[in-house]
């Protein structure tokens, strides 16, 4: 019996229970999409913690350090972990009193309908991306721990994925983010302590790291501009996703908004070491490992017996499901509160919420359609957190510091800084595409004040 993909089975099939459960509780979109805004510190704490740790931060942070060093980890978890840190430090009280459902009701009430919108559908391909990237990953777990082809157990994956996701929204997407946190930072514990053990401590271990791959600044092959691009891709891409921001909104207050992000964030950096560890010692196991991506999971199968391996496959179904389920919890608020709603008036509570689960559905499959756009995890996900995010930051901030500027200098400034983006991305392949689309959107912005003036909020 494979008593792996046994365990993954009574794993999934546990988080759809509680899915379920918690799906008798929802009455109204603000149930779906927010919990209620009922989420408490402990369950905003690891809300947060696991919805960011995702696929990326197992699966790519090791297959990056194995192939390059710690030089490959600017985006975990030192990135991701400073992005958590400056949204507890500077936008999450700002942004709790707003008392918005999605981002783009900031920019609907700070800017215009049109503003809203816009900002929405710059929003929504970041969010399907990277649930993109998720699912992959997922499949690939399947695939190693199955007889599975890559194809059907990225299949099955999606399937689980959106099944889990339709039924809870974002209340039992927190219940299991709390079992999955868990899940994660044991799973990992055990698999960096069998390993070390393995080679005969942590000195012996230690002894084995390669010099060379301790570098951490290490730019033989990239400008420092490029080095620039890597670090500000995470930090400004992510920022101001609808993932991170509806954790904030479905706080209790905002003193649990700020003080969740800043645990959080101090949790996501003390884990993520861990895939690093990992691939520092995956040479001395798999010395010419091609695929480098499934080094953790490979070294899991080959070194924890059947009940260890059991845990931490756990671990990494929980760090996925639990990124996932946001991602298209995001994409279905973005389009339906912001793109549907405003032109279906008259709409009841319930039929608000059986369109949401709608949305949840076909979210899942664009996200399924774009999941072998890339080779590896890693680059999927940053992708993603470079397409639009960098320029909402921008907005955000003029939106929430500022009086100047109105719904004109919104609409040229992200319209000028997608046509940016598109050219340094696939027309002249410039180096550092995230920084000229920040420098656009600013510079854009600023160029209309004169024009338009200072305004007052619009309601």
């Amino acid at each position: 019996m494979n008593w792996e993909l046994f365990g993954i089975c009574i794993y999934v099939i546990g988080m759809i229970y509680v899915g379920y459960v918690v799906s008798k509780k929802i009455k109204t979109d603000d149930d779906y999409f927010l919990a209620g805004r009922s989420l408490g510190p402990f369950l905003g704490t690891f809300s947060i913690f696991a919805t960011w740790f995702g696929a990326e931060s197992c699966i790519g942070t090791s297959g990056n350090v194995l192939r390059v060093g710690i030089s490959g980890t600017h985006a975990d978890p030192f990135g991701y972990a400073l992005c958590i840190m400056l949204m507890a430090m500077f936008f999450a009280k700002v942004l709790w009193d707003k008392q918005i459902t999605t981002l783009p009701d900031l920019f609907r009430k700070r800017f215009s309908p049109s503003a809203e919108k816009l900002a929405a559908l710059i929003m929504i391909p970041s969010s399907l991306v990277w649930a993109g990237a998720q699912i992959r990953a997922f499949g690939q777990i399947i695939h190693v721990t199955s007889d599975f082809n890559v194809h059907v157990a990225v299949s099955v994956a999606a399937l689980v994925v959106v099944i889990y996701t339709m039924f809870g929204g974002l209340l039992a997407d927190a219940y299991n983010d709390l079992i999955q946190g868990i899940a994660i930072i044991v799973g990992l514990i055990i698999l960096l302590v069998v390993l070390v053990m393995g080679l005969g401590g942590p000195e012996a271990a230690w002894q084995m790291v390669k010099p060379e791959s301790l570098d951490f600044f290490k730019t033989e092959e990239t400008s420092w501009m490029a080095r620039w691009e890597m670090w500000l891709v995470p930090i400004l891409g992510s920022l101001m996703s609808q993932e991170l921001v509806s954790r904030v909104s479905a706080s209790k207050s905002a003193k649990v908004a700020v003080h969740s992000a800043w645990r959080a964030s101090f949790i996501y950096l003390l884990v993520g070491l861990i895939p690093v560890a990992v691939g520092l010692l995956g040479h001395v196991y798999h010395p010419n490992l091609a695929e480098t991506d499934s080094i953790m999971p490979l070294l899991a199968k080959q070194h924890l017996n059947v009940f260890l391996y059991v845990i931490f496959v756990g671990a990494l179904v929980a760090a996925i499901l639990s990124t996932v389920d946001s991602t298209l919890l995001a994409v279905s608020a973005l389009a339906t509160h912001n793109l549907l709603y405003p032109h279906m008036p008259g709409l009841s509570d319930k039929r608000k919420v059986l369109i949401a689960r709608i949305g949840v559905l076909l979210s899942g499959a664009v996200a399924y359609g774009i999941t072998f756009s890339s080779d590896s995890v890693t680059e999927m996900v940053e992708t993603a957190s470079s397409l639009g995010g960098p320029t909402i930051l921008v907005m955000v901030c003029f939106a929430l510091f500022t009086k100047i500027g109105n719904h004109i200098s919104a609409l040229v400034a992200m319209g000028t800084s997608l046509v940016v983006w598109f050219v340094c991305h696939f027309v002249i392949e410039a180096e550092a595409p995230v920084i000229w689309t920040v420098l656009s959107c600013l510079g854009s912005y600023l160029l209309t004040v004169p024009f338009v003036g200072k305004v007052e909020e619009a309601g």
